[in-house]
């Protein structure tokens, strides 16, 4: 570079004077190669003096002779390199100027459960994990991995798991500008539960292996090949599938591969003359089907279906529907694990590292600063202390919430006045309407879309009215992806009131002590209670 430039023009310098003549020159006056001083020495400017034609004439010949002496004049070492123009290197140095914020801000809207919304303005790169973790912290809610977003198709009457990589900003690139859509925030228990209980995910009559093997895998080892980029599990049963075009379900046997989807099109054979492609997973999203019977004339509600990333409208989805609950799971989640493979695994293990500004380090993964610098303390004596032992301040804190319900009941009579003891139970009966796994007036089939929507895993449950007794509840839950219904049943004795599940067995004064007991004893149930179904506000 320094010879270049020691040797005359440069690149550009030299494509200027071949073009232009003036240029040139005037290039050669800059870098010392002429005399600024003297308008000879440009071509052009003579035309703007009156002289005679003999003196341009001489002029034009001293102009010749003074070129050929320029040729043979040493090169001058040009003081100001980096002010002329080269192809490599920029007039300017980029560093000179601010770079241009890359992270542009746009808002998005999340609706909760129970049609609130909250605002946000997010950089363009933030994933569906970091603006999770915004509404957990704006809320005051309690992290526990199962905090979700979801994405929401009116017109289509279908949604899916935004997953915790995938960025938000790009899922809402292919929402149309008139389709009414929407993003939620609702807990997904189930959104990693197939790490944890493989078995309850993958029937054994649904799953085959391409390799055929002595001995018979365990989940664990079936999880793996999932995630392995060789080897894959064949999942393999029959699916109602609605014909492109047409209103008319057809029930067809079907067979999902790392490849893709494929149906047989002779009876349950596997081989390939009679396989026929059905959909991929690269350029398309798995949605559940809300609304299935009604929108699409589904034969069961258990619906799901493939939506390309651009597609036009409800005839570019493809249809699919299962007998049963635990068919339609088995089928979505291996297609995840197939489309995402590792990511998926990498999101259950690592839930706290996003792309954005929301880390690890920024947020705690359970409680907010101000939570987990409390400590448990006891004041009854004449000196107070620090409760070290976990076991005395989970009792202690036991005991107070249940005088501080005893004294809420004495509060609420009356408008301030004590209530009498033949009112406590009435007012015991309204302490459940403010717990959150409390839902008022809601059906039957409400109650089951509410619990699927949120994970159908083992423990999940809710407690609502009752529509054919309105002096019972029912309480709601879900086991082996089957959701199932016990009735609370009033009981009274001595003129107060109990509840109880077991034909006055096990007897509580209220909802709130039934649901407590069976969170840590399993007695009628099929198993204890464990999350519970909320509605949260935004």
């Amino acid at each position: 570079m320094t010879t270049s430039l020691q040797g005359g023009q440069s690149a550009a310098g030299r494509a200027a004077a071949q073009d232009s003549p003036l240029a040139g020159q005037v290039c050669r006056v800059a870098q010392g190669r002429g005399d600024a001083h003297d308008p000879a020495r440009v071509p052009g400017l003579h035309a703007l003096s009156p002289a005679s034609d003999a003196t341009r004439f001489g002029a034009a010949d001293r102009r010749k002779k003074n070129d050929l002496d320029v040729l043979e004049m040493p090169s001058i070492p040009n003081p100001f390199p980096e002010l002329c123009c080269s192809p490599i290197t920029s007039v300017l140095s980029a560093g000179l100027f601010p770079r241009a914020n890359s992270r542009k801000k746009q808002v998005i809207k999340v609706f909760s459960e129970d049609e609130t919304s909250r605002a946000l303005e997010v950089p363009s790169d933030i994933t569906a994990r970091d603006v999770c973790q915004l509404l957990i912290l704006k809320n005051h809610y309690v992290d526990d991995n199962s905090w979700t977003l979801f994405e929401h198709l009116a017109h289509t009457g279908v949604e899916r798991t935004i997953e915790d990589h995938e960025l938000v900003v790009e899922v809402l690139s292919h929402w149309g500008m008139e389709e009414d859509n929407k993003l939620y925030l609702r807990k997904n228990y189930a959104k990693y539960e197939f790490f944890k209980n493989p078995m309850y995910f993958f029937p054994e009559h649904m799953v085959s292996f391409a390799t055929e093997t002595n001995g018979e895998r365990s989940p664990t080892q079936m999880l793996q090949m999932f995630l392995s980029s060789s080897t894959y599990p064949e999942i393999h049963g029959f699916l109602h599938a609605k014909e492109q075009g047409k209103k008319s379900w057809k029930k067809v046997y079907f067979f999902l591969r790392r490849s893709g989807l494929y149906f047989s099109t002779k009876g349950t054979s596997k081989e390939p003359r009679h396989l026929q492609f059905f959909s991929e997973f690269s350029t398309s999203n798995v949605y559940m089907s809300l609304a299935g019977k009604k929108k699409h004339g589904a034969p069961t509600a258990y619906g799901f279906c493939f939506k390309p990333h651009k597609a036009g409208g409800p005839r570019d989805l493809k249809m699919l529907c299962a007998e049963e609950e635990p068919s339609r799971m088995c089928w979505v989640t291996a297609i995840r694990l197939l489309k995402y493979g590792m990511q998926l695994y990498q999101n259950y293990m690592h839930p706290y590292q996003g792309r954005s500004g929301c880390s690890s380090q920024s947020i705690p993964p359970m409680r907010s600063i101000s939570e987990n610098s409390l400590v448990a303390m006891d004041f009854s004596g004449q000196k107070t202390r620090v409760i070290e032992n976990p076991t005395e301040a989970l009792s202690v804190a036991v005991e107070e919430g249940l005088a501080w319900r005893k004294k809420g009941c004495l509060r609420l009579g009356n408008h301030g006045s004590p209530t009498a003891p033949s009112q406590s139970s009435a007012v015991n009966m309204a302490l459940h309407r403010s717990q959150p796994w409390f839902h008022h007036r809601i059906s039957r089939d409400e109650a089951q879309q509410l619990i699927i929507r949120q994970g159908p895993v083992d423990g999940v449950f809710l407690v609502r009215d009752s529509q054919s007794n309105p002096r019972t509840f029912v309480l709601s839950m879900s086991h082996g992806q089957k959701i199932k219904h016990f009735q609370i049943i009033p009981v009274e004795d001595d003129g107060e009131l109990f509840h109880t599940l077991d034909d006055g067995h096990t007897r509580f004064t209220d909802l709130i002590q039934l649901v407590e007991f069976y969170q840590l004893n399993k007695g009628v149930l099929p198993c204890k209670l464990k999350h519970y179904c909320t509605r949260m506000a935004l």
